[in-house]
């Protein structure tokens, strides 16, 4: 469609009234809609098909409309209606205001506070996304927006993969595509499927924003491309000292060159985001150079020798990247429960070399006061909690990037559980039963309600005749 052929504000498309053009980009226009008894506001998306337009524009928007359809919840748009690309191809879809991440980038420098912020709301976004077997492709700030409660929204999915429909960017294009600032370096070998490709584009906007440039510039170019295969980026603290060694360990394991040396879900990196003080420190954290000239030259040479590789099955992908609530009430189990439970986490971990495993004990809250004493002791018993966890850990011998101590604070233990494990996109909690009582039989458990209502698998591991202390 040209753009002198585009339908004008005021006319209608089945049934949608056409308000105001709210932008035009090189590819589509989209405007505001309403439609009788839809309260709802929408946007139609119409693209630009007409002559001399990029054959892209009519790929990626048959693309966008099959994917669209496909997704659900808060992270994405609401799809509504969609039109025939041999007619009038249209999308129609929930309007969300905004503002887009770019937005902020254009104003003042962030905080490492809001760095954290967006980034964990869109490492959720990109969780979420992949658990609905779609890789984006082509994330960058342009195309992230916010709810007004902080959620962050993923648009534009011209360029995605879904798992379970026909690729039609791969089977039209034999060129990489994407945006050449955030494209990944499997993209460049036209590798489609990896969702270790959005992480890396993840880890280019936490260092935009921590750095307020970009780590590998915008080439125009297959061999400026290409230079990200073994080339690294300056090191974030070397261009900003403000930023702490813990985001820019987040940030470099992200730009991992190889994907399989990245974070293996982007629920790892949204729990490491909110939990800066666990984030294991490695070398990439203290690092002020980019890679030496001896490294840099390997790099090159097995480039040139990369070979295409088949990707796994996205969900796949993410059962092998599980994560882990261990449930830890130690001084009131029996030590064979506790011994069972530890069997089981080391059965999990040997599965799955990518888990994480989060142990996690509830205490009730401190009352505290200007005293003291008071807060001495809450430290203290937060302390013992920790020390408990972690010897009833040692025998696994874990590395403390597979497994993570956490003291909550709480009332209602199964609550205090179940939360955490929503907001953390936990797969797996794994909790002990200590046996029977009159009152745990009128009550109910914290192991029976946590199986009832929680989102995700639970075992419960009971040890006939275990004994309570």
């Amino acid at each position: 469609m040209q753009a002198d052929q585009l339908p004008q504000v005021g006319s209608e498309i089945d049934g949608f009234r056409l308000l105001e053009k709210i932008h035009e980009g090189g590819m589509a226009v989209i405007y505001r809609v309403s439609k009788a008894g839809v309260e709802l506001p929408l946007i139609m998306k119409i693209p630009k098909l007409g002559f001399g337009n990029h054959p892209a524009c009519y790929v990626g928007f048959e693309v966008e409309q099959m994917i669209m359809e496909k997704l659900s919840g808060p992270h994405v748009p609401m799809f509504f209606a969609k039109g025939d690309m041999a007619e009038q191809p249209y999308l129609v879809m929930e309007y969300i205001a905004g503002p887009s991440l770019h937005d902020y980038l254009e104003r003042s420098a962030a905080s490492i506070g809001q760095i954290v912020q967006w980034g964990k709301a869109l490492a959720d976004a990109l969780h979420d996304l992949h658990r609905q077997n779609v890789v984006h492709l082509d994330l960058k700030p342009a195309n992230v927006l916010f709810r007004p409660d902080g959620t962050a929204v993923i648009i534009d999915f011209g360029l995605a993969h879904h798992a379970h429909l026909p690729d039609l960017i791969e089977e039209d294009f034999h060129k990489p595509v994407g945006t050449s600032a955030y494209i990944s370096p499997e993209q460049i070998l036209s590798i489609r499927c990896d969702p270790r490709s959005d992480l890396f584009a993840l880890g280019v906007i936490l260092y935009q924003l921590a750095c307020s440039h970009l780590p590998f510039g915008n080439p125009v170019s297959i061999s400026g491309f290409r230079r990200r295969l073994y080339l690294d980026p300056t090191p974030p603290r070397a261009i900003n000292p403000t930023v702490p060694p813990w985001l820019q360990e987040i940030i470099l394991h992200c730009l991992e060159v190889r994907s399989e040396n990245r974070y293996a879900s982007a629920a790892q990196i949204a729990f490491d985001l909110a939990h800066s003080a666990q984030v294991t420190l490695t070398a990439r954290a203290f690092r002020l150079k980019s890679a030496g000239l001896l490294t840099i030259m390997q790099r090159w040479y097995r480039s040139w020798f990369a070979t295409v590789k088949s990707c796994p099955e996205l969900s796949q992908h993410l059962s092998s990247a599980p994560h882990i609530l261990v449930a830890l009430d130690i001084p009131r189990a029996d030590e064979r429960l506790l011994q069972a439970m530890r069997e089981l986490v080391r059965r999990a971990v040997a599965a799955d070399a990518h888990c994480r495993i989060t142990c996690c004990t509830v205490e009730a809250p401190s009352i505290l006061t200007e005293e003291d004493q008071t807060r001495e002791l809450a430290n203290s018993l937060h302390t013992q909690h920790l020390i408990a966890m972690r010897h009833w850990a040692q025998p696994l011998s874990l590395s403390s990037e597979i497994i993570r101590f956490h003291v909550l604070e709480a009332n209602n233990t199964a609550d205090a559980l179940l939360n955490f494990a929503r907001t953390h996109h936990v797969d797996q909690i794994i909790i002990g039963a200590r046996g029977s009582s009159a009152l745990r039989r009128i009550l109910g458990s914290v192991s029976t309600k946590v199986a009832a209502e929680a989102r995700c698998n639970v075992t419960v591991v009971h040890v006939p005749q275990a004994q309570e202390n």
